[in-house]
């Protein structure tokens, strides 16, 4: 090695302006640890001719790291990551050098972006520490995987008109499957719960599973993303491939936004990707879909793919408002069950509490009782819960959903030609 080493150093000192003999002599030298030392010197008078040769600087950046000088490789490797020509192997690169220097979203960061532009490349030290395992578990773990919820609509405070809704949508047909087979209508389908944060669009969907005593799973984004490319889409045909297999079944899908966003808004190729396969599944084209609820919420609906609006699909739309007076009352007595409490007039705090949400009211509990016990730790004496404390608390935690319905009202007003968000303008009037 070292002749050879030898030989292009002599060529190179004859003919200096000549590239690929500097590239040469340095692609030896770097595998030979005794000639590290003299490598800067050589990349730095070919960066004096060629100032922005791309792979003299990734030749740097190797030195740098086989020198363990990772602050100097991220510099260079920064400066080069987005310029044409550049190798994988020196974006992983960077990668290492985040990771070593303990930065591991930097790190994870780069390399998802590497395997983005070179999706067939692969890094053995990487993928040890990044790539992530399947996320569904084994045939062995599936039944972790679901529960059936002790929940039923008499454990939803309120919300009389959504309890109606999905009766009359979701559990009447699967009580009377046969009655609407007859007529030609499977059992089973989409709906799409929106509304502000915080108003029971999760609770209300373990509730419909324990109304009709069917298993439930709750599929959250990090069950169905994974950093490579294909494995999403697995993911995601996996779960419904159990909950055909655990029918009745409840699939329930939060921020679903997220992985149904419009396929417009999107630069990459992997997101439309994922939304795909989500219709292709909800559709059931090589599958039947008999006897699965898949019911989506959401807080931003307008940001919802229209094609998941198609009949078939999330043809059931129902909007979950802030409670009304009555379904606080239900709420804050359900809340405050179990608690010590002295002659609260519940009628008042939600008469009071306007525009506040299901967690809003959880919220100013909360308060109270924080008060309450820091208080009790002062003078040693407890005391009961009262209508004054809730009112102090109001004054304390404002309403969470007066920005969302800014937000809302806009797209209602101006973006409502399916009048999809009519709800949210009855609503708001």
């Amino acid at each position: 090695m070292m002749n050879e080493i030898n030989d292009l150093k002599q060529a190179l000192e004859a003919s200096p302006g000549s590239m690929y003999l500097r590239l040469r002599l340095l692609e030896k030298m770097l595998l030979v640890p005794e000639c590290l030392k003299e490598v800067e010197p050589i990349v730095q008078r070919g960066l004096e001719l060629h100032p922005s040769h791309i792979e003299l600087k990734e030749v740097l950046s190797e030195l740098y790291f086989l020198q363990k000088k990772y602050s100097a490789c991220i510099i260079v490797c920064e400066e080069i990551k987005n310029m044409p020509g550049i190798r994988p192997e020196t974006l992983a690169r960077l990668a290492k050098c985040h990771q070593k220097e303990g930065n591991e979203n930097e790190s994870l960061e780069v390399y998802q972006e590497t395997l983005t532009r070179f999706p067939e490349f692969s890094d053995d030290e990487l993928d040890q520490s990044y790539r992530l395992r399947n996320n569904i578990p084994g045939d062995d773990e599936i039944d972790d995987l679901f529960s059936k919820p002790d929940l039923s609509f008499a454990d939803v405070g309120g919300m009389e008109k959504v309890k109606r809704e999905i009766d009359l949508k979701i559990i009447k047909p699967l009580e009377n499957a046969d009655l609407y087979a007859s007529y030609g209508k499977k059992v089973g389908g989409g709906i799409l719960l929106y509304g502000p944060p915080g108003c029971g669009k999760t609770f209300i969907a373990r509730a419909t599973a324990g109304e009709i005593d069917a298993s439930f799973i709750n599929i959250t984004l990090n069950d169905i993303l994974d950093m490579w490319i294909g494995n999403s889409e697995k993911n995601l045909n996996r779960f419904f491939e159990m909950a055909r297999a655990n029918t009745p079944c409840v699939m329930f899908f939060d921020e679903i936004d997220a992985l149904g966003a419009k396929r417009s808004d999107m630069r990459q190729s992997a997101g439309k990707n994922i939304i795909n396969q989500f219709l292709a599944e909800l559709d059931g084209l090589e599958s039947d879909n008999e006897g699965i609820l898949v019911i989506g919420a959401t807080n931003m609906p307008w940001h919802l793919d229209t094609a998941f609006r198609r009949p078939g699909r999330f043809d059931r739309i129902i909007f979950v408002p802030p409670p009304d007076d009555a379904s606080k009352e239900a709420i804050l007595q359900l809340k405050l069950a179990g608690k010590p409490q002295q002659n609260i007039d519940i009628k008042k705090i939600a008469r009071k509490a306007k525009d506040y949400s299901g967690a809003d009211l959880n919220a100013i509990i909360d308060i109270a009782v924080e008060k309450i016990l820091e208080d009790a730790i002062e003078t040693g004496i407890p005391k009961p819960i009262s209508t004054r404390d809730l009112l102090d608390a109001l004054k304390i935690h404002r309403p969470s959903t007066q920005e969302w319905f800014t937000t809302a009202k806009n797209y209602a007003l101006f973006a409502n030609k399916s009048g999809l968000y009519d709800d949210i303008l009855k609503y708001v009037k």
